[in-house]
């Protein structure tokens, strides 16, 4: 899965199905579907579709919004649904209610198809008060787990700071980093939950082995850029800039 690179798109690729054996899609939220949801537009969350060509299966990681429309995405492309993974718990990328706003989710999706939800344990209360899903659906992870989808393996990443349970998925030589890092920064760390020093970990430690080819796809797109490689983040994205753990948490704490 090595032969797309959406860096210098402005646009993300609606159909990145990058060659070979691996199927991938980046979509992004209020453009490629839900079009007519004004705040779906305005939050532009990113969902992505992994899978095996071969064998037809496919997960979503993060499908908010439209989860009818993801679905026929997938089936218009060849492939079945087998799971999702949520990256973290707040309700733009698992469904759920947002500043007043009713957003369809995992629990709507799962109403259709009956597959697993992959969370990490810590994520467990969080993700049954905001989706209403029960613990029968939810499939708890520690950091190291993998995620088969035919012959591809997803590889889940614990990384808290965001929220307690956040998590990143790392597919070959793709990095899916949901609001743990963005293109120019990394998620709030001023919302229930967030904790400055546990990103800081995450961001310098538990990320450190990623290497500098990786290209990372984050969870919203607030860049211009859909993707770039992880050595791009490390020379130009501030919060991975070397400083001491004292003064990044001094300057990213709320």
């Amino acid at each position: 899965m090595n032969d797309v690179d959406a860096t210098e798109k402005n646009e993300p690729d609606t159909q990145n199905t990058r060659g070979g054996q691996g199927y991938f899609r980046q979509l992004r939220s209020g453009h490629d579907f839900a079009r007519t949801d004004d705040f779906a537009r305005e939050m532009a969350n990113y969902v992505y579709a992994i899978g095996d060509r071969r064998t037809g299966e496919a997960v979503l990681i993060d499908p908010a919004y439209a989860p009818d429309e993801l679905l026929g995405m997938l089936a218009a492309d060849g492939m079945h649904l087998i799971g999702v993974l949520a990256s973290h718990y707040h309700p733009d990328h698992v469904g759920g209610d947002l500043f007043g706003h009713a957003i369809a989710g995992v629990s709507e999706l799962l109403a259709k198809t009956d597959v697993p939800v992959h969370i990490q344990k810590s994520e467990l209360s969080y993700m049954e008060q905001i989706t209403g899903l029960g613990r029968s659906a939810l499939v708890l992870h520690d950091s190291g787990d993998v995620v088969l989808v035919g012959g591809i393996s997803i590889t889940c990443i614990h990384t808290p700071g965001h929220t307690e349970g956040s998590q990143c998925f790392f597919i070959d030589d793709l990095l899916l980093t949901g609001d743990t890092l963005f293109i120019d920064g990394c998620g709030r760390l001023d919302l229930p939950g967030a904790d400055p020093e546990e990103m800081y970990t995450s961001l310098y430690d538990r990320l450190a082995s990623i290497a500098a080819r990786t290209e990372v796809f984050p969870g919203h797109a607030y860049s211009p850029h859909p993707s770039s490689t992880m050595g791009s983040l490390r020379r130009t994205n501030p919060v991975l800039l070397e400083k001491t753990r004292d003064d990044w948490i001094r300057h990213y704490s709320p």
